[in-house]
């Protein structure tokens, strides 16, 4: 059990800053569902391979991911000073973003909701 405020926990807690570089993709029109086939493909790997697996995937969401693990593997060697020969995927993970509602106009004058689903995509790396 932690000792003190609730507040003091939290500030504790929060001091502590994650070092690893990433980037983070917010209002992806994709949905998470398909977003997480292409994530789960290169989680992991080394940069190389998942580039090499993004690049042939034929999915839209890979092309997205793409970008933001090249975006990554950027942050990397300039802010951080890491070798991207060594760099590998870490974590990579999709989150629900919010939702665009949409009318469909069916039969006999009803209407049917469709929902467009968007995603936010975070590639964490991480140095072997």
């Amino acid at each position: 059990m932690a000792h003190g405020h609730r507040s003091q926990i939290k500030r504790e807690r929060n001091a502590v800053k994650d070092t690893r570089p990433s980037a983070k993709l917010s209002y992806a029109r994709v949905s998470v569902q398909k977003a997480c086939f292409v994530l789960d493909a290169i989680r992991g790997k080394n940069v190389d391979e998942a580039l090499a697996i993004v690049m042939y995937n034929p999915r839209y969401a890979s092309s997205l991911i793409e970008k933001l693990l090249k975006s990554a593997i950027a942050n990397a060697e300039n802010n951080n000073g890491m070798d991207p020969s060594k760099l590998f995927v870490e974590e990579c993970y999709a989150n629900k973003g919010p939702t665009m509602k949409r009318v469909k106009p069916r039969a006999q004058g009803r209407a049917y909701r469709i929902e467009k689903r968007m995603s936010h995509i975070t590639v964490v790396l991480n140095e072997r």
